[in-house]
């Protein structure tokens, strides 16, 4: 990580941290004990001059750089330069997001007196949209293709410059490619931890996420589905699921319905078998 980790309080060192390195974005998730964490004028003769987005997740930081001192809670964030031999950074017992984005992609959209060092507040909307952003992708699986990878990192570059305040054009951009993508993310991950309440809707969402029903069938059109097609897709999934699974196999079809979030079981089996190819009871 390039940086000195002096142990604080008394409390016996330790550290856990996931590293992930994409093209123009790294990510580090940490979970620490109370130290400090130092980049020295050695550690920052390296030449890295990419900025630190820091997002303490739980616990509370307290970061000194650029002559200035921040104090942040659980979900608040600001940024830093690698480049500056001066950082300290304290947390306490906490958990928390560092992405490390070069300073030729966000320096050009900021204010540099203005963003460094300076709170963004864990209820800024783009901000939760940013964490839950890198928390939804943040797998194996999901960025296993060039082209996915190629968009995570623009998005997330994306977020971080309207987190920190980005001009008009800039803003205007970054607004239909990362801020849409993460609106539509954060939408699909409710809707799926969701399924079961049969009064899920666009309305519901729309006062949820504070934007209008209109916007979110329109993120869904640009995919070229609808939230009705979405929703029933994925609850067919998790009825599929469900009756494939032995320690399912003591419920009734029309249970798993329900609890798939289906009121109508004529309905179910005949949207069940014309996705599946199969009937709820071949399937099982």
């Amino acid at each position: 990580m390039k940086v000195e980790m002096d142990p604080l309080g008394g409390v016996p060192f330790s550290c856990a941290a996931t590293l992930r390195a994409l093209p123009g974005l790294a990510i580090a998730s940490i979970t620490s004990s109370p130290n400090r964490l130092t980049r020295t004028k050695k550690l920052a003769a390296d030449g890295n001059d990419d900025f630190l987005f820091v997002v303490p997740t739980t616990g509370r930081t307290v970061i000194s750089a650029h002559g200035r001192e921040v104090s942040l809670g659980s979900g608040d964030a600001t940024l830093l330069s690698a480049a500056d031999p001066n950082v300290s950074v304290i947390p306490s017992q906490s958990r928390f997001l560092t992405l490390a984005i070069p300073a030729a992609v966000i320096a050009p959209y900021i204010s540099m007196d203005e963003s460094l060092t300076t709170l963004i507040p864990a209820a800024t909307d783009v901000l939760q949209l940013l964490v839950g952003y890198v928390a939804s992708l943040n797998d194996e699986m999901m960025l296993s293709a060039p082209d996915t990878r190629r968009q995570f990192v623009t998005h997330i570059h994306d977020l971080v410059a309207l987190a920190l305040g980005a001009g008009r054009d800039a803003k205007a951009m970054a607004e239909g490619r990362g801020l849409r993508a993460a609106r539509l993310r954060a939408i699909k991950t409710e809707i799926i931890e969701n399924l079961e309440r049969r009064e899920l809707s666009v309305d519901m969402l729309a006062v949820r996420h504070r934007i209008s029903d209109r916007y979110i069938r329109r993120l869904f059109e640009n995919e070229g589905t609808t939230f009705t097609e979405f929703l029933l897709i994925q609850r067919l999934k998790r009825a599929h699921a469900l009756l494939t699974d032995v320690r399912y196999a003591d419920r009734t079809i029309s249970q798993i319905a329900f609890d798939a979030g289906f009121s109508d079981l004529s309905y179910f089996n005949k949207s069940f078998r014309r996705h599946f190819g199969m009937t709820p009871s071949s399937a099982r």
